[in-house]
């Protein structure tokens, strides 16, 4: 979150264009993360370090091959890759996990 933010940011510096004001409201609900305090993040990163390590050598590989896709013009790779990632979403919200209650909601008969 705090790197989209960071790069809109960037964007708009470098185009000179508005960016952010007219981004939409998935833009905002995707980054709200970034509104969190930053000490918080720095402690969490560092105190797990090596697995964030590994989440972002993994997200950047995600990024490298979503790149070769677009580039190759792969629309198979991508609609493949957007297929399975929108299935996963959807199994969190059939979990329930997409809501603030404690433990995501579930009780424990669900958790059986």
């Amino acid at each position: 979150a705090y790197t989209m933010v960071g790069v809109a940011d960037d964007l708009r510096r470098v185009t000179d264009s508005e960016v952010i004001k007219y981004s939409a409201a998935g833009f905002r609900d995707f980054t709200r993360i970034a509104a969190s305090d930053p000490t918080m993040w720095r402690d969490v990163f560092l105190t797990n370090k090596d697995a964030t390590l590994e989440i972002l050598g993994r997200f950047t590989e995600e990024l490298f091959a979503l790149q070769r896709a677009i580039r190759t013009g792969d629309g198979d790779h991508l609609h493949a890759y957007f297929t399975r990632t929108r299935a996963i979403r959807r199994g969190i919200i059939q979990a329930g996990q997409d809501t603030a209650a404690p433990d995501f909601g579930r009780t424990k008969a669900d958790k059986k």
